[in-house]
């Protein structure tokens, strides 16, 4: 099924055109260097325009995989390709698991076990998340499907079709998962860790409401220094996990696999300026005392 002809699933000239654009994304973000304007997350402000932020999550991160997953399954078929190779498909799954991976953690803030995604529907995870402005909810939608579309095509009909192309690559692709489902790792622990902050606050206060009869204020606004794991060390220890991740799925699609390179790159574009306000922010908020000798993302380095 052909969702819109010539884009989705793209042609050959429209996944061209998007892996090129997608390249100057860079460009872009450098305006994270010069403006000090980041309406989300710890430095959101109030506008009547904000979407909340859990359905704001919630609708950029499935943007990513539901597109590459219809471009899996629509455009062989166009390009007359019988079957992918496993490589395609392993990197595929790489990719969506990373989106819908099982639960970190099945304790929500009521105490019920769920056993819901991780990522892609943060709002059934979190107490509560910061609102976002619409410009950076369309951005990150934006983000998400020329990403999609980059790696989908690649990966469905424009990169390697046979078997025969994967060949020469089983060490590239063991280290690079290896890495990959590190980094996937720690970028869980890192990010679930993050989240128990907000659930401690939300237990207690519930507790608090219970005794007393008042209601529940709410956590949107709660945060301390995390502390567990890379966080010793850096602000955006998930960050990093993050990057780790990307890099070891690059690995695996090999140094011809430019829209993984890209998208590594990328996600380092956006995500270095964003660490480093957000260490600004942690000194500003509880002091440089507090923060200590931690760097913003990179373990000794930045």
């Amino acid at each position: 099924m052909t969702l819109i002809p010539g884009i989705l699933p793209p042609s050959r000239a429209t996944w061209q055109t998007a892996c090129t654009l997608f390249q100057y994304f860079p460009v872009l973000t450098s305006l994270q260097w010069v403006l000090d304007w980041y309406p989300m997350g710890k430095t959101s402000n109030d506008s009547r325009l904000n979407v909340p932020g859990k359905w704001g999550w919630a609708l950029t991160e499935s943007t990513g995989f539901i597109t590459l997953l219809y471009i899996m399954y629509t455009l062989p078929e166009q390009q007359g390709i019988d079957s992918l190779p496993w490589g395609n498909w392993t990197m595929a799954g790489c990719f969506v698991c990373t989106s819908y991976p099982p639960p970190r953690s099945t304790n929500q803030p009521t105490g019920n076990p769920l056993p819901l995604p991780r990522d892609t529907f943060p709002l059934f995870l979190n107490p509560s998340m910061s609102p976002m402005h619409p410009v950076l909810c369309l951005g990150m939608t934006l983000f998400q499907l020329f990403n999609a579309i980059s790696i989908g095509g690649w990966l469905a009909g424009y990169g390697p079709t046979t078997a025969h192309d994967w060949e020469g690559r089983f060490w590239s692709m063991e280290i690079g998962l290896m890495v990959w489902c590190w980094g996937l790792l720690g970028n869980a622990f890192h990010d679930d860790d993050l989240r128990e902050i907000r659930r401690a606050a939300d237990r207690k206060q519930r507790r608090q409401a219970e005794q007393t009869g008042k209601p529940v204020e709410g956590v949107e606004k709660v945060y301390m220094i995390p502390k567990n794991g890379l966080f010793r060390y850096v602000l955006f220890a998930h960050y990093f996990c993050e990057w780790v991740e990307w890099a070891g799925f690059w690995a695996v699609g090999g140094w011809a696999c430019g829209p993984a390179r890209t998208f590594l790159v990328n996600e380092i574009a956006t995500m270095l300026p964003r660490a480093l306000q957000g260490k600004r922010w942690y000194e500003k908020k509880f002091g440089k005392e507090k923060v200590g000798g931690r760097k913003a993302v990179v373990p000794g380095i930045i």
